[in-house]
């Protein structure tokens, strides 16, 4: 039951109650109320995640007494992106220009790519096969010749410096409205719901719509998303819950059971424990961040379309980047195990892609990951893994005398390319010279990437037949060329 204090704000219009929480923030009494009655509003026991009602209660204390759509304008004249950023999915048309690209990754929308100037480039219009982002304005990607005139750090700007009151009132949501999520995706997290995973996302649909369009507000609205996601202190204020006498915050020690539950039962590939001391190698898992936790779920749910392309349109604000970076590589090795167990291997593929190669894209990020977390070694030791994990018998030769083991091509990882996300991570960080030549500079990751290669070696071996011939050729005869 709300408190009488809540039950008569909600008697008062909407307008009237976010104009009064607004002016509260800046009184020396503090913004108590405030957070008594966002208590009500993400209360799980009485409100769904998908409740309309809450979700218009959220634009109009957001907007702090002006229309969504006045303050969403408002909001927009402080967008000081040096990147566009702008997401994509698959099937939407971007070019590239190699001319003007450092990475062989890099792309552009068809706006900045129109608004740049590319006479003459070595250019080429594609249609996206795993989504991804515009990097216009990234001088670590492209040459800032080819930015267009609205990003890059040469950009035409103004005043971008907006004025206290207009985001101080969604500076102290957002944190409550991130671990709303977080309440309904643990809420559903459990093993024997995985089948209904997607349906969970969709009960979720409305609200990540919502952060969408928060988001899409420009740099200043994502600057406030994006410190909220990865404040340490925040985390820690916001989760760490004791069992009051009166039993009245059991759900949110619940809560907090189920989250453990579901961190210890998600399983970590073989392999990492020979190499547990190196730092970025130990597979114990403790999240300090919601960036962290949001990061884990998406894993746990299997890259949802609407986070994963939420959480890459932050992308643009530096330190949110390098923070969702390093979430990122912390939940690689799990990420690999997804990608084979998962219950939509191609889609699940596609936005692993759409995310990693977004963030290793970047030559001074890459290196800094590869220094700090032995990236390398996250990689090859969980592709290692997925391939030990379905090796047969070599049939070359004489069977009794031969104990070298090949790679199943018949098995579903290589039939649905579940390494594919893998190896292009590891072509894409080897397009940067500093890493290829660690790489090459370290004998025992190459001992290991020469150990990889021996068990393709002798793979799916095919006899010539003598006397009637095959009418269709297997599909393991492609998985092993494709």
């Amino acid at each position: 039951m709300a408190a009488p204090e809540v039950n008569a704000l909600l008697k008062r219009g909407k307008r009237t109650v976010a104009t009064h929480f607004k002016s509260e923030c800046f009184r020396k009494s503090g913004n108590k109320s405030l957070h008594e009655f966002m208590n009500y509003l993400f209360d799980p026991r009485n409100k769904s995640i998908d409740d309309v009602d809450v979700l218009d209660w959220c634009r109009w204390l957001i907007a702090g007494g002006v229309t969504f759509d006045e303050f969403s304008k408002n909001v927009r004249r402080y967008d000081n992106a040096v990147i566009c950023g702008l997401v994509w999915t698959a099937n939407f048309v971007a070019y590239r220009c190699r001319t003007c690209g450092i990475s062989p990754c890099m792309s552009l929308c068809a706006d900045c790519f129109q608004a740049g100037n590319h006479e003459g480039h070595d250019f080429n219009m594609f249609r996206s096969q795993a989504g991804g982002a515009c990097d216009c304005g990234d001088v670590s990607v492209m040459k800032k010749e080819g930015f267009c005139t609205r990003h890059g750090p040469d950009r035409q700007t103004q005043n971008f410096t907006p004025p206290q009151d207009l985001l101080v009132v969604a500076e102290i949501m957002m944190p409550r409205i991130i671990l709303r999520l977080l309440h309904h995706l643990r809420d559903n997290s459990s093993e024997e719901m995985k089948d209904t995973y997607q349906l969970d996302m969709q009960d979720a649909d409305q609200f990540l719509t919502f952060l969408h369009t928060l988001s899409d507000m420009g740099a200043a609205m994502r600057k406030v998303i994006g410190q909220a996601l990865s404040s340490n202190a925040l985390y820690k204020e916001l989760t760490e819950v004791t069992l009051l006498p009166d039993g009245s915050n059991s759900y949110f020690v619940d809560s907090q059971k189920r989250y453990n539950t579901a961190l210890n039962n998600m399983t970590t590939p073989k392999g990492f424990d020979e190499y547990e001391t190196m730092p970025g190698l130990s597979q114990e898992m403790k999240h300090k961040t919601l960036l962290d936790e949001l990061t884990f779920w998406m894993v746990k749910y299997e890259f949802p379309q609407k986070m994963v392309t939420l959480l890459l349109s932050l992308l643009p604000d530096d330190n949110y980047k390098e923070a969702f970076t390093r979430a990122f590589i912390r939940h690689y090795s799990r990420m690999t195990l997804v990608l084979i167990n998962g219950l939509n291997r191609p889609a699940i593929s596609n936005r692993v892609v759409h995310i990693s190669v977004q963030l290793f894209s970047n030559e001074v990020l890459a290196v800094k990951m590869v220094e700090e977390y032995n990236l390398l070694y996250i990689l090859i030791v969980s592709l290692t893994n997925m391939l030990e994990s379905i090796l047969t018998e070599s049939s070359l030769q004489d069977t009794q005398s031969n104990f070298h083991m090949v790679v199943d091509c018949a098995n579903i990882a290589m039939k649905e390319h579940c390494y594919w996300p893998i190896v292009s991570d590891l072509i894409n960080l080897f397009s940067h010279k500093a890493i290829t030549i660690k790489f090459l500079s370290d004998t025992r990751l190459v001992t290991m990437w020469l150990d990889l290669l021996s068990y393709l070696q002798g793979m799916n071996l095919n006899n010539r037949e003598l006397s009637q011939h095959v009418e269709f050729e297997s599909e393991t005869y492609y998985a092993a060329f494709s």
